[in-house]
């Protein structure tokens, strides 16, 4: 059977539903950028969306790296409680001199929480802001060495 033809960037690859897909909703995105025009791109109720992450396990921490580009450590706020992390904050919207033509960058406020694994040790738990990525470091606990225990009686 013969796939139809798709002209376009990928037209070597042929017919491509999910890439068609994609497009669609990328142009039905910026329809809503343009008719929409409140901060976030979207209806003023919107939902806080959760930023770019990524969790590395380490030998002694797990470290999360959130992208938050053009964003103040004073505009981010990282807590702990009932066993999870959360950093939530704002990314207000820049003021612009001329008309904005497309914006995929996120605008609004941000909530971004996870679980702590039970080996974690909440009480050194560092977070550092530098180049639009912000670190959060969750040390692990130190297990205890094992040792002989003397029996008596």
């Amino acid at each position: 059977m013969t796939l139809p033809a798709h002209r376009g960037r990928d037209s070597l690859s042929g017919w491509g539903p999910f890439r068609e897909l994609e497009e669609l909703r990328t142009r039905m995105d910026q329809l809503a950028h343009a008719t929409f025009p409140f901060p976030g791109g979207g209806f003023p109720e919107a939902e806080a969306w959760a930023p770019p992450a990524a969790v590395e396990d380490t030998e002694d921490a797990y470290l999360m790296e959130l992208e938050l580009p053009g964003v103040d450590k004073d505009q981010i706020s990282v807590e702990i409680g009932d066993g999870e992390l959360d950093v939530h904050g704002e990314i207000k919207e820049k003021e612009r001199t001329g008309v904005l033509r497309r914006q995929t960058r996120h605008i609004g406020e941000f909530d971004y929480r996870t679980s702590l694994p039970p080996n974690a040790d909440p009480e050194h738990i560092t977070a550092e802001l530098a180049n639009g990525v912000l670190t959060v470091r969750v040390p692990k606990a130190r297990k205890a060495k094992p040792h002989r225990i003397a029996i008596t009686g």
